[in-house]
């Protein structure tokens, strides 16, 4: 009675440590998944090798990730979502395409710090060509892809009043811009090697291209 008294009576974690452990544990299946699948290829890597490495069990792994796509995509997903913050965050003046390629120049600024705090950026970069050379996660990543371009659609709208369900130029524009952003990774990939710095010069050269490839005349 003594024991179930005095347990009662301790105060419960702080809540802030208790985000941090689970942050800690998070960032940690992500470091070991990519790990794994960057030494033994994402095929032959099972979510139990996933939570050995980890040293937590296999249900802790599904209480932070689905499946092993999700875990296999989290930076990703991360950098995604500093993307859309970061678009958010531009001048509400600035016109549509300015305004994406100014969010994507802010994401490449802010991301290393996103992506280090959870694992090496070597190790980030290598992702890429996994995604690009693995049929189930490239489809994951496109399907991915496919909602941060609907997201984006409509915060540009937003940001210009239109009614995304009448007007289609948030939808076209963003199609575009997201073809230009996958010409790239593919190219990038294609390389093989190449940091973060690679990846956004090239970005850059090729958003560049996006505004003359729609509007000027190419055999003038």
């Amino acid at each position: 009675m003594h024991a179930i008294e005095g347990a009662a009576a301790r105060p419960a974690a702080p809540s802030g440590l208790r985000e941090r452990k689970k942050r800690r544990t998070r960032d940690t299946l992500i470091r070991s998944a990519l790990e794994l699948f960057a030494r033994k290829g994402y095929e032959r890597t099972t979510v139990d090798e996933i939570a050995e490495a980890a040293e937590v069990s296999q249900r802790t792994f599904f209480r932070y990730f689905a499946n092993k796509e999700e875990v296999a995509l989290a930076m990703q997903t991360a950098v995604d979502a500093l993307f859309l913050a970061t678009l958010r965050s531009r001048p509400a003046a600035e016109a549509p395409l300015p305004a994406l390629r100014g969010a994507v120049l802010g994401t490449w600024d802010g991301a290393r710090a996103v992506i280090e705090a959870v694992v090496p950026l070597e190790l980030h970069m290598r992702m890429y060509q996994l995604i690009e050379s693995t049929p189930q996660l490239l489809a994951a990543r496109l399907r991915a892809l496919s909602e941060v371009e609907e997201r984006l659609a409509l915060e540009i709208a937003r940001r210009e009043g239109l009614d995304p369900h009448a007007d289609p130029r948030p939808h076209v524009l963003v199609a575009a811009f997201g073809g230009v952003m996958r010409v790239t990774t593919r190219a990038w990939g294609e390389r093989g090697e190449g940091g973060l710095d690679d990846l956004r010069e090239l970005t850059v050269a090729y958003l560049d291209q996006l505004g003359p490839a729609l509007a000027e005349n190419w055999r003038a």
